[in-house]
């Protein structure tokens, strides 16, 4: 190893001594020392003993064995040793320097026997020399690139890059170079920057050949000279597609067949054409772009599949035309200029056979319109439609009416010839138009129909006589002048006469003698009313009806007569009417129907109300009050009487259970209920009556009386319960009546209330318990 130390000088206390260094100049007297900068050290040493790295001497060491090398820092005692007594630096291992490549130590020297320093603590370097101890790596294990199809020679696909862990510092170890292993002839690498490019030319590199490719790229330190590490990396590359193959159609001449009763938008069949490219560049699209049939036929595309759909676009006749040919086109959405041009596309030719169906009747007009006039008698011809069988063998045809379309049944066809006719008499004022659908049958095929519309209208005839537009409330002054105009009066008339209407008025002739007003044509379709004199009474006349005669212009001409009432009133200077007579004023307007209508109404309303309460009344009277046996929250009647206890025998005489026959009169005033009269004789007779000598009379006296009481509506109970204090012979507790209990003060014994059932259990543990549970 070679050392590269600095000059120590080390100054000696004393007297003086002199420090020359072999004629140089004396710089300075100072102590005199030892001094090195950096030690150097091959990496990965392969050898059994220790590596020697170099030696540390000091000045202070005189051979006598008193100084001492003391080594710390990184790896000192482990990774580095010195000999103590000579200085001698030794690595103890093998070392890498990609994994540290220097390392910092501090020696110093010591007197073995005081321990004192005898030189201060320096730092030094051990740095690792180089060797070319590793190969290149890539960055990726595997790339992966695209490049067109057809490019040119020299087309950059990508770049690789590779790295060495060596000093490139240091010689040639790090120094790398590029080079392609497997790839050839297609592609080459550069071999100082690592970028892939083509080899070969546009002819070469067809995508529909060959579309991928996989390139093993290698980097070799060195500089690429003998001896040198090498790496290697796999490069899949991919031609991308161009748009240099043009569609094709599978069959040049196709043939299809589609029925005539097709509708449009039907398709037809499909048409296949295939192209070597993918993507968009595969993308097409078919043209009609000659033949007979291009009126009567369409042809898109379907985006999924790329093929050609012929559709229907017009109606088809097997009897007028039974085949049609068509040429297709088919070429690219997008173009490319540099492979192909605007001529790359292929043509078919398709012929297509129209197939005969069974089809309905057609009739000669989509619609009829037809006019008829309003007068027209039944059983007159309105007008008549025609279809026929456009098949080859011309079945007769029979007509009908929709009824749905004609629900008042006002026409009718002859089924034969298709003539319509009426079959009842019109009216043009009440519905002016008429639409009818009239049904074309085949005869020999009846499920083959046909509909059409007919739009019927009803000419106008002068039927209709004019009269007053409206209701005119007019009235005259007390004081007037003559010849006065009171009022204008137009007409109106249902018909509507082709040249308009033309209204004439004139005074009725028997209102033209001695008559107060006249009538004044004013030539515009309407008349003035005129006064005849220039005064009226009031009191001597109130209301005038003048008959005005209303003729219209048409033929035959048609005229009615209607009557307008004037009423005299006061009016003041300026003619504004003041007091008419009360007589007038009811007379004239009157009251309206509505109101005719509402007040007879509401008699109507006030007389169902008074026969419904009354029904109602006699009702109540005959129903028994309790409708519902268990409707009883009404039926409890509350005495506020206290019972005297044990020992009171009058509260109730049970002698009217013992002996029935003597309480009969009493029973029989004081059944009878005060609030209704009876009105119904008895259904049944009175029973007669049982002595309740024994348990069988007393159980069939009560049947007597429930029976009774149930059929008699005048009879008790009517509003309260009835009871009987008596129990029936069957009960196993017997009578609980305190009445036929003995008066004995002893104590009674109450076990015998457990043996009777869950329903005294209650009772039974109340008097059951001793008195000593109650204190």
């Amino acid at each position: 190893l070679k050392c590269y130390p600095f000059l120590l000088i080390e100054a000696v206390d004393g007297e003086g001594a002199e420090a020359a260094i072999r004629g140089e100049k004396l710089l300075k007297r100072v102590r005199r020392g030892w001094m090195w900068n950096q030690f150097f050290l091959q990496e990965e040493y392969t050898g059994s003993d220790y590596q020697y790295i170099g030696k540390l001497q000091s000045d202070q060491d005189h051979g006598n064995g008193l100084v001492k090398y003391v080594l710390s820092g990184e790896g000192a005692g482990t990774i580095f040793v010195i000999d103590e007594n000579n200085g001698d630096l030794h690595a103890t291992r093998r070392l890498d320097r990609e994994e540290k490549a220097f390392y910092i130590l501090k020696a110093t020297v010591v007197n073995k026997r005081t321990g004192q320093k005898l030189e201060p603590e320096t730092d030094f370097t051990v740095k690792l020399h180089d060797i070319n101890d590793n190969e290149p790596h890539f960055s990726k294990e595997v790339y992966t690139g695209s490049v067109p199809e057809r490019s040119d020679i020299g087309t950059s696909v990508m770049q690789v890059t590779a790295t060495d862990a060596d000093d490139s510092m240091y010689g040639s170890s790090a120094k790398l170079v590029y080079s392609i292993s497997q790839g050839h002839p297609y592609f080459s690498v550069d071999p100082n920057t690592g970028v892939i490019r083509t080899a070969l030319g546009p002819g070469d590199m067809d995508r529909e050949q060959r579309e991928h490719y996989q390139v093993v790229i290698e980097a070799k330190d060195m500089a690429g000279q003998r001896g040198g590490l090498t790496g290697t990396t796999v490069v899949n590359i991919t031609l991308t597609d161009v748009n240099d193959n043009p569609p094709r159609f599978t069959q040049s001449k196709i043939i299809f067949r589609v029925p005539e009763s097709s509708k449009s938008g039907t398709p037809v069949g499909r048409i296949k054409a295939t192209d070597r490219d993918i993507g968009k560049n595969a993308e097409m699209y078919f043209t009609i772009v000659s033949g007979d049939g291009m009126d009567m036929f369409d042809i898109s595309t379907d985006r999924d599949t790329q093929e050609g759909v012929i559709t229907v676009s017009k109606p088809l006749d097997y009897e007028k035309k039974q085949s049609y040919t068509v040429e297709i086109q088919v070429q690219n959405t997008q173009l490319d200029p540099r492979f192909m041009s605007a001529g790359s596309k292929d043509m078919a030719t398709v012929r297509i056979g129209v197939e005969d169906v069974d089809e309905p009747p057609l009739f000669d007009k989509a619609s009829y319109l037809m006019e008829v006039k309003e007068d027209a008698a039944v059983g007159v011809a309105v007008g008549s439609v025609s279809a026929m069988d456009p098949d080859g063998a011309r079945s007769i045809v029979k007509y009908s009416i929709d009824r749905r379309t004609d629900m008042d049944r006002l026409f009718n066809v002859y089924p034969g010839n298709g003539s319509v006719f009426l079959l009842r008499s019109l009216d043009r004022e009440e519905s002016a138009w008429h639409n009818i659908s009239i049904i074309a049958t085949e005869f020999n095929n009846p499920r083959q129909t046909s509909h059409v519309p007919v739009y019927i209208r009803l000419l106008d005839i002068n039927d209709n006589a004019p009269t007053f537009a409206t209701v005119y409330e007019t009235f005259v002054c007390e004081r007037t002048k003559a010849s006065q105009r009171i009022q204008t009066v137009s007409a109106v008339d249902a018909d509507e006469p082709s040249t308009g209407h033309k209204f004439f008025f004139s005074l009725a002739p028997e209102g033209s003698h001695r008559s107060n007003f006249t009538v004044r044509d004013n030539g515009d379709n309407t008349a003035g009313i005129l006064t005849r004199r220039a005064s009226y009474s009031r009191l001597h006349q109130s209301v005038y009806l003048v008959p005005v005669v209303i003729t219209d212009g048409d033929y035959p001409m048609q005229s009615s007569t209607g009557t307008l009432t004037v009423r005299v009133c006061t009016c003041d200077r300026d003619g504004n009417m003041e007091l008419c007579n009360p007589e007038a004023l009811s007379s004239a307007p009157g009251l309206s129907t509505g109101a005719l209508i509402a007040i007879l109404l509401c008699a109507i309303i006030l007389l169902m109300i008074v026969v419904l309460f009354t029904a109602l009344k006699r009702q109540r009277k005959q129903e028994p009050l309790i409708i519902s046996k268990e409707d009883v929250r009404d039926n409890v009647v509350s005495y506020n009487d206290e019972g005297g206890g044990e020992e009171d025998t009058q509260a109730f005489d049970i002698g009217a259970l013992r002996h029935p026959d003597a309480a009969a009169a009493l029973e029989e005033s004081a059944k009878q209920r005060r609030d209704i009269i009876p009105t119904d004789t008895l259904l049944y007779p009175p029973y007669r009556r049982i002595a309740a000598r024994d348990n069988g009379d007393v159980r069939e006296f009560i049947n007597q009386r429930v029976l009774e009481n149930d059929c008699n509506p005048t009879a008790p109970p009517y509003d309260s319960l009835a009871t009987y204090a008596y129990e029936g012979a069957g009960s196993v507790a017997e009578s609980l009546s305190s009445l036929g209990s003995a008066s004995s003060e002893a104590e009674q014994d109450y076990h015998y209330l457990s043996d009777w059932g869950p329903r005294f259990r209650k009772l039974a543990d109340l008097y059951g318990a001793e008195d000593s549970d109650f204190s």
